[in-house]
Protein backbone atom coordinates (compact mmCIF):
# COMPACT_ATOMS: atom_id res chain seq x y z
CA UNK A 1 0.00 0.00 0.00
CA UNK A 2 1.52 3.35 -1.04
CA UNK A 3 2.32 5.96 1.63
CA UNK A 4 1.06 9.49 1.01
CA UNK A 5 4.10 11.59 1.84
CA UNK A 6 2.29 14.79 2.75
CA UNK A 7 0.02 12.97 5.19
CA UNK A 8 2.97 11.14 6.72
CA UNK A 9 4.85 14.42 7.17
CA UNK A 10 1.82 16.08 8.78
CA UNK A 11 1.55 13.23 11.28
CA UNK A 12 5.29 13.40 11.97
CA UNK A 13 4.90 17.09 12.79
CA UNK A 14 2.20 16.31 15.35
CA UNK A 15 4.45 13.66 16.89
CA UNK A 16 7.18 16.24 17.55
CA UNK A 17 5.12 17.81 20.33
CA UNK A 18 5.29 16.27 23.79
CA UNK A 19 5.42 17.25 27.46
CA UNK A 20 8.91 18.71 27.03
CA UNK A 21 8.20 20.41 23.71
CA UNK A 22 4.76 21.95 23.99
CA UNK A 23 5.64 24.78 21.58
CA UNK A 24 8.11 24.78 18.70
CA UNK A 25 9.53 27.39 16.33
CA UNK A 26 9.31 26.64 12.63
CA UNK A 27 13.13 26.54 12.60
CA UNK A 28 13.07 23.80 15.24
CA UNK A 29 10.49 21.81 13.30
CA UNK A 30 12.51 22.29 10.12
CA UNK A 31 15.67 20.97 11.78
CA UNK A 32 13.95 17.91 13.27
CA UNK A 33 12.02 17.09 10.11
CA UNK A 34 14.82 17.85 7.68
CA UNK A 35 12.44 19.94 5.55
CA UNK A 36 12.63 23.45 4.19
CA UNK A 37 10.63 26.21 5.87
CA UNK A 38 8.60 26.75 2.71
CA UNK A 39 7.47 23.12 2.63
CA UNK A 40 6.72 23.19 6.35
CA UNK A 41 4.79 26.43 6.07
CA UNK A 42 2.22 24.81 3.77
CA UNK A 43 1.88 21.76 6.00
CA UNK A 44 1.53 23.85 9.15
CA UNK A 45 -1.04 26.17 7.61
CA UNK A 46 -3.11 23.18 6.48
CA UNK A 47 -2.99 21.66 9.96
CA UNK A 48 -3.79 25.05 11.45
CA UNK A 49 -6.77 25.53 9.12
CA UNK A 50 -8.30 22.30 10.43
CA UNK A 51 -7.52 23.03 14.07
CA UNK A 52 -4.82 20.39 14.62
CA UNK A 53 -2.08 23.01 15.01
CA UNK A 54 -2.30 26.42 16.65
CA UNK A 55 0.11 29.34 16.66
CA UNK A 56 0.86 31.31 19.79
CA UNK A 57 0.23 34.96 18.87
CA UNK A 58 2.68 36.16 21.52
CA UNK A 59 5.78 34.35 20.29
CA UNK A 60 4.83 32.87 16.93
CA UNK A 61 5.58 29.33 18.05
CA UNK A 62 3.43 26.43 16.97
CA UNK A 63 1.55 24.15 19.37
CA UNK A 64 -1.04 21.39 19.18
CA UNK A 65 -4.57 22.57 18.47
CA UNK A 66 -7.83 21.98 20.29
CA UNK A 67 -9.12 19.68 17.54
CA UNK A 68 -6.81 16.98 18.92
CA UNK A 69 -8.39 17.37 22.35
CA UNK A 70 -11.83 17.12 20.78
CA UNK A 71 -10.94 14.01 18.78
CA UNK A 72 -9.12 12.46 21.74
CA UNK A 73 -12.10 12.89 24.04
CA UNK A 74 -14.32 11.37 21.37
CA UNK A 75 -12.14 8.27 21.09
CA UNK A 76 -11.69 7.83 24.83
CA UNK A 77 -15.35 8.59 25.44
CA UNK A 78 -16.41 5.70 23.22
CA UNK A 79 -14.42 3.21 25.25
CA UNK A 80 -16.97 1.21 27.19
CA UNK A 81 -14.33 0.05 29.64
CA UNK A 82 -13.54 3.62 30.63
CA UNK A 83 -17.13 4.33 31.54
CA UNK A 84 -17.48 1.13 33.52
CA UNK A 85 -14.15 1.60 35.29
CA UNK A 86 -14.83 5.12 36.49
CA UNK A 87 -17.08 4.15 39.39
CA UNK A 88 -14.57 1.57 40.62
CA UNK A 89 -11.72 4.06 40.37
CA UNK A 90 -13.74 6.75 42.11
CA UNK A 91 -14.75 4.49 45.01
CA UNK A 92 -11.21 3.24 45.43
CA UNK A 93 -9.83 6.77 45.38
CA UNK A 94 -12.39 7.98 47.91
CA UNK A 95 -11.73 5.09 50.29
CA UNK A 96 -7.94 5.33 50.14
CA UNK A 97 -7.39 9.01 49.42
CA UNK A 98 -4.96 7.97 46.66
CA UNK A 99 -4.91 8.64 42.93
CA UNK A 100 -6.18 5.81 40.76
CA UNK A 101 -5.74 5.12 37.04
CA UNK A 102 -7.01 2.96 34.21
CA UNK A 103 -4.43 2.13 31.56
CA UNK A 104 -4.27 0.24 28.28
CA UNK A 105 -1.47 -0.98 26.03
CA UNK A 106 -0.73 1.03 22.89
CA UNK A 107 2.15 -0.36 20.89
CA UNK A 108 5.01 -0.81 23.35
CA UNK A 109 3.72 1.78 25.84
CA UNK A 110 0.96 2.03 28.37
CA UNK A 111 -1.51 4.92 28.22
CA UNK A 112 -3.70 6.37 30.96
CA UNK A 113 -7.29 6.58 29.71
CA UNK A 114 -8.89 7.49 33.04
CA UNK A 115 -7.73 9.06 36.27
CA UNK A 116 -9.36 9.89 39.58
CA UNK A 117 -7.29 12.13 41.79
CA UNK A 118 -7.37 11.26 45.48
CA UNK A 119 -7.84 13.75 48.29
CA UNK A 120 -4.18 13.45 49.16
CA UNK A 121 -3.34 14.19 45.50
CA UNK A 122 -0.04 12.43 45.91
CA UNK A 123 0.67 12.02 42.21
CA UNK A 124 0.42 15.34 40.42
CA UNK A 125 2.38 14.43 37.26
CA UNK A 126 -0.17 11.98 35.86
CA UNK A 127 -2.89 12.85 33.38
CA UNK A 128 -5.23 11.15 30.96
CA UNK A 129 -3.27 10.46 27.78
CA UNK A 130 0.09 10.20 29.51
CA UNK A 131 2.22 7.45 28.00
CA UNK A 132 4.01 5.00 30.28
CA UNK A 133 7.19 2.92 29.88
CA UNK A 134 6.06 -0.67 30.27
CA UNK A 135 9.28 -1.83 31.93
CA UNK A 136 9.17 0.79 34.70
CA UNK A 137 5.52 0.93 35.71
CA UNK A 138 3.09 -1.39 37.47
CA UNK A 139 0.49 -0.83 34.76
CA UNK A 140 3.02 -1.69 32.07
CA UNK A 141 3.99 -4.95 33.73
CA UNK A 142 0.36 -6.01 34.10
CA UNK A 143 -0.38 -5.22 30.46
CA UNK A 144 2.56 -7.38 29.35
CA UNK A 145 2.31 -10.20 31.87
CA UNK A 146 -0.68 -12.01 30.38
CA UNK A 147 0.24 -11.60 26.72
CA UNK A 148 1.21 -14.73 24.84
CA UNK A 149 4.93 -15.35 24.45
CA UNK A 150 4.73 -14.27 20.81
CA UNK A 151 2.77 -11.10 21.60
CA UNK A 152 5.16 -10.11 24.37
CA UNK A 153 8.18 -10.71 22.13
CA UNK A 154 6.65 -8.48 19.46
CA UNK A 155 6.06 -5.65 21.94
CA UNK A 156 9.61 -5.89 23.29
CA UNK A 157 11.30 -6.16 19.88
CA UNK A 158 13.92 -3.40 19.86
CA UNK A 159 12.64 -2.03 23.17
CA UNK A 160 14.94 0.41 25.01
CA UNK A 161 15.14 -0.20 28.75
CA UNK A 162 15.70 3.36 29.87
CA UNK A 163 16.78 3.84 33.47
CA UNK A 164 14.66 6.39 35.36
CA UNK A 165 15.82 5.64 38.92
CA UNK A 166 18.30 3.31 40.58
CA UNK A 167 15.45 0.77 40.92
CA UNK A 168 14.42 0.66 37.25
CA UNK A 169 14.57 -2.72 35.52
CA UNK A 170 17.06 -2.14 32.71
CA UNK A 171 17.21 -5.52 30.97
CA UNK A 172 14.89 -7.89 29.17
CA UNK A 173 15.79 -10.69 31.60
CA UNK A 174 14.87 -8.66 34.69
CA UNK A 175 11.60 -7.55 33.10
CA UNK A 176 10.62 -11.09 32.10
CA UNK A 177 11.32 -12.22 35.68
CA UNK A 178 9.07 -9.44 36.95
CA UNK A 179 6.33 -10.47 34.54
CA UNK A 180 6.51 -14.04 35.86
CA UNK A 181 6.19 -12.69 39.39
CA UNK A 182 3.25 -10.54 38.30
CA UNK A 183 1.40 -13.56 36.92
CA UNK A 184 2.10 -15.56 40.07
CA UNK A 185 0.95 -12.78 42.41
CA UNK A 186 -1.96 -11.51 40.32
CA UNK A 187 -0.70 -7.94 40.58
CA UNK A 188 2.37 -5.82 39.77
CA UNK A 189 4.43 -3.36 41.77
CA UNK A 190 6.39 -0.30 40.75
CA UNK A 191 8.70 0.26 43.69
CA UNK A 192 10.16 3.69 42.87
CA UNK A 193 11.12 2.38 39.42
CA UNK A 194 9.67 5.26 37.40
CA UNK A 195 9.64 8.13 39.90
CA UNK A 196 11.70 8.45 43.09
CA UNK A 197 9.50 8.26 46.18
CA UNK A 198 6.52 6.85 44.27
CA UNK A 199 5.16 3.33 44.65
CA UNK A 200 2.33 2.00 42.50
CA UNK A 201 0.28 -1.18 42.42
CA UNK A 202 -1.62 -2.43 39.38
CA UNK A 203 -4.00 -5.31 38.71
CA UNK A 204 -5.38 -6.78 35.49
CA UNK A 205 -8.81 -6.12 34.01
CA UNK A 206 -10.16 -9.19 32.20
CA UNK A 207 -12.83 -9.29 29.52
CA UNK A 208 -15.42 -11.96 28.70
CA UNK A 209 -12.82 -13.86 26.67
CA UNK A 210 -10.51 -14.05 29.71
CA UNK A 211 -8.04 -11.66 28.12
CA UNK A 212 -6.36 -8.82 29.98
CA UNK A 213 -7.48 -5.68 28.18
CA UNK A 214 -6.50 -3.00 30.73
CA UNK A 215 -5.03 -2.42 34.16
CA UNK A 216 -6.18 -0.59 37.27
CA UNK A 217 -3.52 1.12 39.36
CA UNK A 218 -3.17 3.03 42.60
CA UNK A 219 -0.27 5.45 43.15
CA UNK A 220 1.24 6.40 46.50
CA UNK A 221 4.11 8.35 47.99
CA UNK A 222 6.53 6.43 50.19
CA UNK A 223 6.57 9.38 52.55
CA UNK A 224 2.82 9.11 53.17
CA UNK A 225 1.91 5.44 52.79
CA UNK A 226 3.67 2.72 54.81
CA UNK A 227 3.90 -0.97 53.96
CA UNK A 228 0.86 -1.95 56.03
CA UNK A 229 -1.37 0.62 54.34
CA UNK A 230 0.00 -0.37 50.95
CA UNK A 231 -0.93 -3.98 51.64
CA UNK A 232 -4.49 -2.91 52.50
CA UNK A 233 -4.73 -0.85 49.32
CA UNK A 234 -3.40 -3.78 47.31
CA UNK A 235 -6.25 -6.04 48.39
CA UNK A 236 -8.79 -3.30 47.74
CA UNK A 237 -7.34 -2.83 44.25
CA UNK A 238 -7.46 -6.57 43.55
CA UNK A 239 -11.12 -6.63 44.57
CA UNK A 240 -11.87 -3.61 42.36
CA UNK A 241 -10.10 -5.18 39.37
CA UNK A 242 -12.05 -8.38 39.75
CA UNK A 243 -15.31 -6.51 40.21
CA UNK A 244 -14.74 -4.47 37.06
CA UNK A 245 -13.74 -7.58 35.14
CA UNK A 246 -17.00 -9.30 36.10
CA UNK A 247 -19.01 -6.34 34.77
CA UNK A 248 -17.21 -6.93 31.45
CA UNK A 249 -18.33 -10.55 31.40
CA UNK A 250 -15.30 -12.20 32.98
CA UNK A 251 -15.94 -15.39 34.93
CA UNK A 252 -13.37 -16.70 37.39
CA UNK A 253 -12.05 -20.16 36.70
Amino acid sequence: MPIIQSVERALQILDLFNEQATELKITEISKQMGLSKSTLHSLLKTLQLHGYIDQNPENGKYRLGMKLVERGHFVVGTMDIRQKAKSWLTTLSQETGQTTHLGILDGNEGVYIEKIEGKQAAIAYSRIGRRLPVHATAIGKVLLAWLSEEECAAVLEGYVYQGFTSSTLTSRASLLAALQETRSNGYAMDNEENEPGVRCIAVPVWNHESRVIAALSLSTLTSRVNDDSLETYRQMLIDAGLGLSKTLGYRER
